[in-house]
């Protein structure tokens, strides 16, 4: 997939355009770009960095990095992706401008688009105005009961399994291996530290089955309360793996939820349940 940051990046010529933040790329986002690969022309994506809702001054958590939602966008079968920087500049110019300066430049003949999708200055533009406009646009019926907000306060929650359901794949957590306290070694049972960015949604804290680099992985999301944390930690036990991850990014699915964190009577009882959660691990089946 080719990733332009710039219109004027892309190749000359025609193109179907989804237009969406994507964030997480859900089943209903999906939907919309299934509908823009089925037109049949080449299909791309017009999608905003930072999210719109952070720009504009309000709290988002999100569900994918930038680079993890490009991955996502190439997996579904699009041709394209236009990473247009939003700004308040950007949000505060008129429907109709940012369809002339935007759209039009990058040859857009079809525009595809959720029902709820807006855009312009006080989001005064909606797929009938684009319609006014001369451009052929397909509107997508919302998916009920999938949304990006849905999906967040699942895994705020914790419930990985329902959050799968609504993103059509495992809940993810993705981070960079960054050097931790060595404590997962020592019990027999290495742990990578992930670094998460500081906007990405860490579920709720407890121990998880799921896999990362094609192993299956226990992870503990957490304080380490049996130590007496109070750092918050994302620590995967990658199953059957031997080598180096410090400075590595890990994409970690994350299948079900064992148990909550807590601390233990002894050493010897932590590292007797640790055996069990990887023994759920072996036995754990992804959700969807």
């Amino acid at each position: 997939m080719r990733v332009a940051r710039e219109a004027g990046a892309l190749p000359g010529g025609e193109r179907v355009v989804a237009i969406g933040s994507f964030d997480g790329v859900h089943l209903g986002h999906r939907r919309v770009l299934e509908a823009a690969r089925a037109t049949g022309g080449r299909a791309a994506v017009v999608t905003f960095w930072p999210h719109p809702r952070l720009v504009l001054g309000n709290r988002v958590e999100l569900l994918s990095t930038l680079e993890r939602r490009l991955e996502l966008l190439e997996d579904a079968g699009m041709d394209e992706t236009l990473v247009v920087e939003f700004t308040p500049g950007l949000a505060a110019r008129e429907p109709e401008e940012f369809a002339d300066s935007l759209l039009r430049e990058i040859g857009a003949r079809t525009i595809v688009v959720g029902e709820d999708f807006r855009f312009g200055r006080a989001a005064a533009g909606d797929p009938a105005l684009l319609e006014r406009l001369g451009f052929d646009v397909r509107v997508v019926p919302t998916v009920a009961g999938v949304s990006s907000t849905q999906i967040r306060a699942l895994l705020r929650e914790g419930d990985v399994v329902e959050a799968a359901k609504l993103l059509g794949r495992p809940a993810e957590i993705e981070g960079t291996v960054v050097l931790g306290s060595q404590r997962g070694g020592t019990l027999g049972f290495p742990t990578a530290n992930l670094s998460v960015p500081t906007d990405v949604l860490v579920p709720a804290y407890g121990i998880y089955a799921g896999t990362a680099l094609g192993h299956r992985a226990a992870i503990s999301i957490g304080v380490n309360p049996h130590y007496g944390g109070d750092e918050r930690r994302i620590e995967p036990h990658l199953l059957d793996f031997e080598g180096d991850l410090y400075g590595r990014r890990l994409v970690v699915e994350l299948w079900r939820r064992l148990r909550d964190e807590r601390a233990f009577d002894s050493e010897d009882e932590l590292v007797a349940q640790i055996a069990r959660d990887v023994d759920a691990t072996r036995n754990a089946e992804r959700p969807v």
